[in-house]
């Protein structure tokens, strides 16, 4: 076997950030043990893993080839694998198609339901890079995304999707769009050159920091309101006061004109958050 096809995992890991799949797959688990309130069972839990993985290695493979052409001439992005060369469209392709066929034999395991509606993610993964080029909503966009995570593993597990797993959709959704929006920041003197439409490049620096306050704060009250609806005991409400400990930090390590540390807010909080939120909720679902 040849090196360049023993490196093909580690370069199509890199593609699609797999260290960031923290942000999204213990949400699923969230909405998946509030479904079933407990553990879903051996089976469910196997199959909504692999339904993700599928997933959001799809959603990544498309939007690093869309967006090809632009990471080339970005600075911060021009040595990622496609504009590197390190992988080819070709390969990637074939990957996109791996991971569609990963997430439809996964989904079809699931609760009937999901039959039906597994080509809405596909279809809001496809759209979602050409938003940048359109409007600078693609952060929240971006959030509802991620926000199927929770919604579609309720549905998964039960077949039935109760305001409180919208409200886990909404929550992670502006989450996510939140800290979207420090992400924009790295590329911003980019985008404003490039036309790209983002939070950042409509508002300005400043305008980032206000829209991501607003959405982390509505998030930690729609994690609150998803509380009161399902009756959570104390080890709920112990990960909801965590998330927004954590959100508390994240804010705090960066402000207007000092980003130095943009990278740890970004990163390492935000992978705790999913995380240890997913922890307390096991915790509330599984103890009597």
């Amino acid at each position: 076997m040849s090196t360049t096809a023993l490196s093909l995992p580690r370069r199509f890991a890199s593609l699609v950030k797999l260290e960031h799949t923290v942000f999204a797959l213990p949400f699923a688990y969230v909405g998946a043990f509030l479904a079933a309130d407990g553990f879903p069972g051996v089976g469910p839990t196997v199959w909504l893993t692999l339904a993700m993985v599928g997933a959001r290695t799809l959603a990544m493979g498309l939007n690093r080839l869309i967006d090809a052409e632009l990471d080339a001439r970005n600075p911060r992005t021009a040595t990622r694998e496609i504009p590197s060369g390190a992988l080819s469209l070709a390969q990637v392709w074939a990957l996109c198609a791996a991971a569609l066929a990963l997430y439809l034999v996964a989904a079809f395991q699931l609760d009937p339901v999901v039959r039906w509606l597994w080509p809405i993610p596909v279809a809001m993964f496809v759209i979602y890079p050409y938003l940048k080029r359109v409007t600078w909503l693609c952060h929240l966009w971006l959030g509802a995304c991620t926000g199927l995570a929770p919604l579609g593993a309720w549905l998964a597990v039960t077949g039935e999707a109760p305001w409180e797993a919208w409200a886990l959709f909404a929550a992670q959704g502006l989450w996510v769009a939140g800290f979207d929006l420090f992400y924009s920041l790295f590329d911003l003197a980019h985008d404003l050159n490039e036309g790209i439409r983002s939070w950042a490049t409509r508002f300005g620096e400043r305008g980032v920091f206000v829209g991501a306050r607003l959405f982390h704060v509505s998030a930690v009250a729609l994690l609150a309101a998803a509380g009161v609806g399902l009756g959570s005991d104390i080890f709920y409400w112990l990960g909801v006061l965590a998330v927004a400990g954590l959100l508390l930090y994240e804010h705090s390590l960066v402000r207007p004109g000092h980003l130095e540390r943009l990278d740890a807010a970004f990163f390492t909080v935000n992978g705790l958050i999913a995380v240890v939120f997913f922890v307390f909720v096991a915790l509330d679902t599984l103890i009597p």
